[in-house]
């Protein structure tokens, strides 16, 4: 029975073009011999090396007309087959049934695989697959990151570590991220398995083309053999969803302030270097214009090169912007609720920090790209707040120099203070 499906799904590749038999990867000389320069994919094409080598491996096969069509749509079979001849990947301990009513039959033996395999949750589902319908970057999304799961756990923590963090896509700004993808999107982006466009959007409802399939097999095996812990933008994502910030990653100079910085009157046992105990709670402010809260506080290192930037630099900074005495960028998004009529310049006065600074936003052309709420879209005539609860994001910066003020200090209403430093 087997030997026969092989045969059936071969047959079925050679005349779409589409995937090849469930033999070993690597292993069939016909599949080698098929790495050849396809005419749509020249020498320049971004995704050559990746689709020559897929094709080589086997997951795919070229045209009967010598194209490859890489900008060609993926159906949902068709990547469930693919994903199920990975052969480094394990079984899930927990096995599903294949109780999906609309799969075709050269494709029920790679979907079944696919299942045991962590990839696809039929749970997830109401019976259908929509076998045939193209795949989008959203699904792909989840059904990547639910295998990772299966190779090590600490990506199925990870997955529920970034529920509540801030994501690096357009949508996610724009409240267009659905939180039924919003972690996996956000785990597929910090360990760098998928990527933002140049429009800044994930793109969770386009087509995923054979050409990207390529890349993101060799993408996922690369990643399956690191450790969560070894990406630092995932280790951003994570500290975010849970604490707020992602300052003990960025900076982790900055810490709880010793009982030596404080006089023996004070009571020392408030004091707390935990951003996730002050996340989302009403702060005490200068001035009593509004209610305040801090949502989420990214700190961004301008001088480090490229590949160790925050993966949140591309949302905030442009690549022309330095800053002066080794300053760090502190971008904060507020809660505000105004308590009667607030104009920008009072708002600015409700926290006096040069940190936590609530009076501007970034002024770049990357945040305003990524669609990030900005002050200036919230104030009406005169520079006054035209909602009563606005949500925005602001611009200061992270000071190491002990002439500026490098301390970083909120209280609680409860009494609660956190008190940061530079050590």
């Amino acid at each position: 029975m087997r030997k026969m499906m092989i045969s059936g799904v071969t047959a079925l590749a050679l005349l779409t073009g589409g995937i090849v038999g469930f033999g070993g990867v690597g292993s069939s000389v016909e599949a080698a011999q098929a790495t050849t320069k396809f005419k749509d994919v020249p020498a320049t094409h971004w995704a050559s090396s990746a689709i020559n080598s897929a094709v080589e491996q086997g997951y795919f096969k070229g045209y009967a007309d010598g194209t490859f069509k890489p900008s060609s749509p993926v159906t949902k079979a068709e990547m469930a087959s693919i994903l199920g001849r990975l052969s480094d990947q394990p079984d899930a301990s927990a096995q599903e049934q294949n109780n999906f009513t609309d799969i075709p039959e050269w494709a029920k033996s790679g979907v079944s695989i696919a299942i045991a395999k962590g990839f696809i949750s039929p749970s997830n589902y109401k019976g259908k697959l929509d076998a045939q319908g193209a795949l989008q970057r959203g699904e792909m999304a989840t059904w990547l990151t639910q295998g990772l799961t299966v190779v090590d756990p600490e990506y199925k923590q990870a997955l529920s570590d970034v529920t509540n963090t801030v994501v690096p896509a357009k949508e996610y700004f724009t409240g267009k991220l659905a939180s039924a993808q919003k972690n996996a999107v956000a785990v597929a982006l910090g360990t760098g398995l998928m990527s933002v466009a140049n429009d800044k959007t994930f793109g969770v409802d386009r087509t995923t083309t054979r050409a990207e399939v390529a890349v993101l097999i060799a993408r996922y095996a690369a990643v399956a053999k690191t450790k969560p812990a070894d990406f630092q933008g995932l280790n951003e994502l994570r500290a975010v969803g849970l604490t707020g910030t992602n300052l003990s990653i960025i900076a982790p100079k900055y810490q709880k302030a010793g009982p030596e910085k404080f006089s023996e009157s004070y009571d020392y046992s408030k004091v707390t270097g935990d951003f996730a105990k002050v996340r989302n709670q009403e702060l005490v402010t200068v001035t009593n214009y509004a209610n305040l809260k801090v949502k989420n506080w990214i700190i961004v290192n301008p001088y480090v090169k490229e590949t160790e930037r925050s993966i949140y630099y591309p949302v905030f900074v442009d690549e022309k912007d330095r800053l002066l005495r080794g300053a760090y960028y502190s971008f904060t998004e507020f809660d505000i609720n105004i308590k009667n009529s607030m104009n920008q310049l009072q708002g600015g006065s409700l926290i006096n920090s040069p940190t936590i600074n609530t009076l501007t936003s970034p002024n770049t052309a990357a945040f305003r790209n990524y669609g990030a709420k900005h002050i200036n879209d919230l104030l009406g005539p005169k520079g006054i707040f035209t909602v009563k609860n606005p949500n925005y994001w602001s611009q200061g910066l992270l000071h190491f120099d002990n002439t500026l003020n490098p301390r970083v200090n909120l209280m609680l209403k409860d009494g609660t203070i956190y008190n940061v430093v530079p050590y």
